[in-house]
C-alpha cells in the first residue's frame, strides 16, 4: 500500500513540471474518480467549479441544501477542462495542448467524455445523443422506443415509447443516462438490472407499472395445477356442492 501511494505521489509530482514533454500514455490509469479513469477535470459551466467527472459535479449540486440550487450538468455544455498532468486548463479536447498527453484513452467531442478504460468498449449513438458502453455491434437503436438495446431483443420485445427516458420503478433514478446496466422486461417496461434481480430475490415477479409477469411463470402455474389436483376436496365442500346441484333440479 505504501509502495503504490509513494508512487502515485511521484508520478503527481513529475506531472506538476510541465515543461518536460509526454508520451501519450504517461498517467493512465493514474487519476480520475470512483466513475472514471482519465486525465482531465471538468469545468462545470453551470456554477463555474471543477470537478472530476458530470457525476462528481451532479452527486454535489444535487445534495445542495436548498433545493432550488439543485441541478444536473449537461454534458454538452462542456467548454473547459483540466489537464490532471500538467494542471493546464484549456479547450475540450482528447490530447493536452501544453504536455500532449491523451485526458481519455475514449473520447467523446459530442458528449465531452473522457475514460481511459476502454475494456467498456463505449461508442456514442447518434440516435440516443450520448455515450454507450458495451460495443458498438452489440447493440441496436430502436427507434419505437428511442433507447439501445442488446443485439438479443431486436424483434423481440414490446416496444414502449421513449421506455428509458423515465425514472427505475424501484430506485427512482433517470434510467436513460444511467451508468447501472437496465433490463428491459418482457411487458416492455425498464428498470435497473440490479433493481430487477432484487425484486426476483424477493419473490416480486410482477413489473412494478403494469403488474404483468417479469418472467415466465409457466413452471408455477404446472405446480400449483398439479398441488390443487393432487389435494382431496374437505367432505364438508362435497356435501354442500351435492346439496347445491340437488336444489337446482328442484
Amino acid at each position: 500500500m505504501g509502495g503504490s501511494a509513494s508512487l502515485q505521489s511521484d508520478s503527481m509530482e513529475a506531472a506538476a513540471d510541465s515543461s518536460i514533454p509526454r508520451d501519450k500514455d504517461f498517467g493512465k490509469f493514474q487519476f480520475g474518480c470512483e466513475h472514471y479513469k482519465r486525465r482531465c477535470k471538468i469545468r462545470a459551466p453551470c456554477c463555474n467549479l471543477i470537478f472530476p467527472c458530470r457525476h462528481c459535479h451532479n452527486d454535489s449540486a444535487n445534495s445542495l441544501p436548498d433545493p432550488k440550487e439543485r441541478h444536473d450538468l449537461v454534458r454538452q455544455n462542456v467548454k473547459q477542462v483540466v489537464c490532471s498532468i500538467c494542471q493546464t486548463e484549456q479547450e475540450v479536447a482528447k490530447v493536452s495542448s501544453n504536455c500532449g498527453v491523451n485526458m481519455g484513452e475514449y473520447f467523446c467531442d459530442i458528449c465531452k467524455f473522457f475514460d481511459d478504460d476502454i475494456s467498456k468498449e463505449q461508442f456514442h449513438c447518434d440516435d440516443c445523443g450520448i455515450c454507450r458502453v458495451g460495443g458498438r455491434d452489440k447493440f441496436f437503436h430502436c427507434q419505437n422506443c428511442g433507447a439501445c438495446y442488446g443485439m438479443g431483443l431486436r424483434d423481440k420485445h414490446s416496444c414502449i415509447e421513449n421506455s428509458t427516458k423515465n425514472s427505475c420503478p424501484v430506485c427512482y433514478e433517470y434510467l436513460f443516462d444511467s451508468v447501472k446496466a437496465a433490463h428491459v422486461m418482457k411487458c416492455g417496461h425498464t428498470m435497473h438490472m440490479d433493481c430487477f434481480e432484487q425484486m426476483i430475490n424477493e419473490n416480486q415477479y410482477r413489473c412494478p407499472i403494469c403488474a404483468k409477469s417479469m418472467v415466465d411463470m409457466s413452471p408455477s402455474w404446472h405446480l400449483l395445477d398439479f398441488e390443487i389436483s393432487a389435494t382431496e376436496m374437505p367432505v364438508e365442500y362435497k356435501f354442500e356442492k351435492m346439496s347445491a346441484g340437488f336444489n337446482s333440479l328442484q
